[in-house]
């Protein structure tokens, strides 16, 4: 009885992803096993205050205004694959994780769920690959170029007075 119950749970747990990873699949994806979804389904019986919205189109901005309104406004933004509590490749988890090592606020919008708005970053910047970080309204590069300035310090220099005037503090166990 017992041997059947575990081939039982195991055949059932069977089909879920292994380890930590995650995976970007048709508007949903997998973390540590469990499925998120990026859309709700923009179904006709559901109420019209519970259907999504694209706040980007509803803003009557041109994609172009929103990338320049976002490099400008924010003093560190990223443009990713993913967010950054769930980056969806290892060059976004990378840059986002040097970023916070430095307590700053960090701006991020999903490339992922507009290929339009993918395409206006491209556009703006004149770079073809993601994620493409700005700080204070420069086009600074991706995670590569990111983790080079912080090893240099270069970075900690750039990002100095964005902590409001306090002295940058590192979350690193060292």
């Amino acid at each position: 009885m017992a041997r059947s119950l575990s081939n039982f749970i195991l055949k059932g747990i069977a089909g879920y992803p292994v380890g930590p990873s995650s995976r970007l699949v048709s508007g949903s994806f997998y973390h540590n096993g469990m499925k998120y979804s990026t859309s709700v389904p923009n179904d006709p019986d559901t109420h019209e205050d519970f259907r999504p919205t694209n706040k980007v189109e509803s803003s009557g901005l041109s994609l172009k205004d929103v990338v320049e309104k976002d490099v400008k406004e924010n003093p560190v933004m990223i443009y990713m694959k993913g967010i950054p509590e769930i980056p969806q490749c290892g060059f976004s988890s990378l840059a986002v994780r040097v970023l916070h090592l430095y307590n700053i606020p960090l701006s991020a919008r999903n490339i992922l769920e507009d290929a339009e708005l993918k395409d206006a970053v491209k556009a703006f910047s004149n770079w073809p690959t993601f994620p493409q970080i700005f700080i204070k309204g420069e086009f600074i590069g991706g995670s590569d170029i990111i983790l080079n300035m912080h090893q240099t310090g270069e970075l900690k220099e750039k990002l100095k007075d964005i902590s409001a005037g306090q002295e940058i503090r590192m979350n690193c166990c060292c």
